[in-house]
């Protein structure tokens, strides 16, 4: 096990552990992830969703956007009891292993919401309401922070899990301006065991996002701001 799991307590172990157990019973049932081989999950999943523990300030409320298979939001509740946890995903039975899994772990201040950024980054509730939004999704980061901005408050953080993201953070630097934030931090290291290099990319929310943003029907994806 790499070094970022070692400093966990011996509760927190048992937990990922059981997590690990649970996601590949679940896998076998719906596609989570292509990992399942237990060291990989540990480095690939596991370790990488725990790199960018030190940037959730202490008692965040976090909004995760597009969960899947619960990274990173799952490792770190299990690191951070006190971060409390809004999961959104746009799958139904994503959604139900998602709860599952929660209440297996015994999580306290976490809850799932089945639906969409595009729509729910216009409600009210939502809009500009967490202390952190996180993503560690495929959608490149111009795309991306047009689902997850609009969701953090003034002064909160955008902190978004990549690859090897040098070419991605330039491409978005325009889009991050004009949504309101600022990039803060950025953090890029190999994964143990060389698989594959990672970045962790913190930006601070400076100004309201304008309103018109998301745009919703699919344009942050098909039409990110260039």
């Amino acid at each position: 096990m790499n070094n970022l799991t070692d400093n966990l307590s011996e509760k927190q172990r048992e937990l990922l552990k059981k997590f690990f157990k649970i996601l590949v019973e679940e896998n076998e049932k719906m596609n989570l992830t292509s990992i399942t081989e237990e060291k990989e999950v540990y480095i690939k999943h596991f370790e990488d969703s725990l790199s960018g523990v030190e940037f959730f300030p202490d008692g965040a409320k976090v909004i995760e956007i597009g969960s899947g298979g619960g990274f990173p939001s799952i490792p770190l509740k299990i690191a951070r009891e006190d971060l409390k946890f809004t999961l959104l995903e746009a799958t139904g039975k994503k959604c139900e292993y998602l709860k599952r899994t929660g209440e297996k772990l015994g999580f306290k201040d976490y809850e799932v919401l089945n639906g969409r950024a595009e729509d729910y980054g216009k409600n009210p509730s939502y809009r500009e309401k967490f202390d952190v939004v996180t993503a560690r999704a495929g959608a490149r980061l111009n795309s991306l922070s047009g689902y997850c901005v609009p969701f953090i408050k003034l002064g909160g953080l955008f902190i978004a899990y990549k690859g090897d993201a040098e070419e991605e953070i330039k491409e978005a630097e325009k889009a991050i301006k004009i949504l309101g934030c600022e990039k803060v931090e950025e953090k890029t290291f190999e994964l143990s065991e060389n698989l594959g290099k990672r970045s962790v990319i913190v930006y601070k929310k400076v100004k309201k996002t304008p309103t018109e943003y998301p745009r919703g029907n699919g344009k942050e994806k098909k039409s990110p701001i260039k």
